[in-house]
């Protein structure tokens, strides 16, 4: 898939079983600007369309960074007035939700600065593999911005709210070792191996059934809300019993082989 009609600072791009979102904004360590954010729910909705595409990764141009944030160069124009700050919440916003909502896995794949917006987004992914010279942070305290709650909310369900309330309040930068720690990646690798790190992560999860990927996270976002709808998620897990793929996985079990799933 080519987007250079929404915008150049967004690559996607399939390799297999692979759908590749790529933040391409290197002279700026990849900071998001709003084409940026605009481009991200039209990219996801074409991978989730593609019955090929079983894991999207999510990741930047170059080694310095993943994403460093939001592009300050634009803060002027597009976060200086009050009409201006509600259109760049409402866009960011738009794309946060899309991201969290998306049905197949996402992994972000981390290598240097993963800052502010950046670290909004790697949130919203299912897993995090960072470099060892990755490096974490909100710096908001240190701008005066204020931070949207539902971004807040993401921050606090992944870590929890005493490491949150230590990201927020110092605004510095944390080391991926003690992201690792806090639980804000999943996993730490030399910079040297984390392509290949990735790699077998995603040959892993293209293997897996796409129906049930697809009900975990759904069920995972239910159950997390007061109360949640426990009908829904018996009708998700359902459809996996119903589906062609519950039958191959039960016929390779007994014929000890690998099945072959095509999400259906």
């Amino acid at each position: 898939m080519s987007v250079p009609e929404l915008t150049e600072r967004i690559i996607a791009r399939k390799e297999g079983a692979v759908g590749w979102l790529i933040f391409n904004n290197p002279e700026r360590r990849n900071a998001v600007s709003i084409d940026m954010w605009e481009a991200i729910p039209r990219v996801l909705d074409d991978f989730e369309a593609d019955p090929q595409v079983r894991v999207i990764v999510l990741a930047g141009s170059g080694d310095k960074a993943f994403v460093s944030g939001a592009d300050i160069s634009q803060f002027e124009k597009q976060r200086s007035s009050e009409d201006a700050v509600q259109r760049y919440e409402e866009l960011a916003e738009s794309a946060q939700a899309r991201l969290q909502g998306c049905d197949k896995p996402l992994i972000a794949m981390i290598r240097g600065y993963c800052l502010g917006g950046g670290l909004n987004i790697a949130v919203l992914c299912d897993l995090r593999i960072a470099a060892e010279d990755a490096r974490f942070g909100i710096p908001a305290a240190k701008m005066g911005l204020g931070y949207r709650a539902s971004s807040m909310k993401n921050l606090v369900d992944t870590v929890g709210a005493p490491y949150a309330r230590e990201i927020m309040i110092t605004g510095r930068q944390f080391t991926a070792a003690e992201a690792k720690e806090m639980g804000l990646v999943h996993k730490v690798t030399t910079k040297e191996n984390l392509e290949k790190e990735l790699e077998e992560t995603c040959d892993v999860i293209s293997a897996n059934a796409p129906l049930t990927m697809r009900a975990a996270k759904r069920i995972i976002r239910e159950i997390v809300k007061t109360p949640y709808d426990a009908a829904k998620c018996k009708a998700w897990v359902k459809e996996c019993f119903e589906s062609e793929d519950y039958k191959e996985g039960r016929k390779a079990f007994m014929e000890k082989r690998k099945p072959a799933f095509k999400g259906r």
